[in-house]
C-alpha cells in the first residue's frame, strides 16, 4: 500500500512541472538590454538582471524564427548583416553583450499560427536588402521590425502589425542612450513620431502572446 501511495505522490509531482515551450517557426524574438546601456565600451551600464522586472528594459531588436530538422534559422534586418537568415548560434553571438553576458531575449508567438510558414517564406523574398538605417518606408532597405511587418501579411494583402508614430522614448519620456549613441553613429537624428514600426510597440501587438522558450 506504500508502494502506490509513493507511486501517485511522484506522479502527481511530475505533473505540476511545467516545461519550457520550444521554439516553432514563425515565432518572433525580440531581443531587450537595459534602458542605460551604452555601445561605449569604456562604460559598463547597467546589468541585466537590474533591468528586468523593473520596467527598464529597451527592446532594441526583433528577428524571425524558422526551425529546421537540424538547425534553427534567424531571419532579420541588422547593420552588420541587412535583410539576412543565418543559424540561431550567429545570431546569438551577434547579440552578445560587450561584457560577454547575453541581452533578454522575450520570445513571442501568433495566437493564430496557421500562417506562420507562409510568412517565413514571405521574409525570404527580401534576403539581400540593405538594412535601413533611415528608418524610412519608402526604400528598398529594411529595418528590423520593417522586416516583420512586410512579411506578416495576410492573404488579402493586409498588415498583422501596424504602422505608426515611431517612439524611441522611455515611459519617463526619455531617449534611452542606446538609441542616443546609435543614431550618433549613423549620423542622424532620432526618427521619433515617423511613422513606422519598432520592436517595443511591435511586442505589445494583440495578435501575439508570450512564450517560455530557452534560446541557449
Amino acid at each position: 500500500m506504500k508502494r502506490f501511495a509513493y507511486l501517485f505522490v511522484v506522479i502527481a509531482a511530475l505533473a505540476g512541472c511545467k516545461t519550457a515551450d520550444t521554439l516553432r517557426t514563425g515565432d518572433l524574438v525580440f531581443v531587450g538590454i537595459p534602458q542605460d546601456y551604452s555601445l561605449d565600451p569604456d562604460s559598463m551600464g547597467s546589468a541585466i538582471s537590474d533591468a528586468t522586472g523593473s520596467g527598464n528594459l529597451n527592446l532594441i531588436h526583433v528577428a524571425i524564427a524558422e526551425v529546421g530538422a537540424d538547425t534553427t534559422w534567424i531571419i532579420d534586418a541588422t547593420i552588420k548583416h541587412g535583410v539576412d537568415r543565418h543559424p540561431l548560434d550567429t545570431f546569438l553571438r551577434d547579440f552578445t553583450l560587450k561584457d560577454g553576458s547575453m541581452p533578454v531575449f522575450i520570445i513571442k508567438r501568433l495566437k493564430d499560427s496557421k500562417m506562420a510558414e507562409q510568412f517565413v517564406e514571405n521574409a525570404k523574398q527580401f534576403l539581400g536588402r540593405p538594412y535601413d538605417v533611415w528608418f524610412s518606408p519608402d526604400n528598398e532597405a529594411m529595418y528590423c521590425s520593417e522586416l516583420v511587418r512586410d512579411s506578416y501579411r495576410t492573404p488579402d494583402g493586409g498588415y498583422l502589425f501596424e504602422a505608426k508614430p515611431m517612439n524611441f522614448k522611455n515611459a519617463e519620456g526619455e531617449f534611452p542612450l542606446y538609441w542616443q549613441q546609435l543614431f550618433a553613429l549613423i549620423g542622424q537624428s532620432i526618427p521619433q513620431d515617423e511613422p513606422g514600426t519598432n520592436p517595443q510597440d511591435m511586442s505589445q501587438a494583440p495578435v501575439l502572446t508570450e512564450v517560455d522558450v530557452p534560446l541557449y
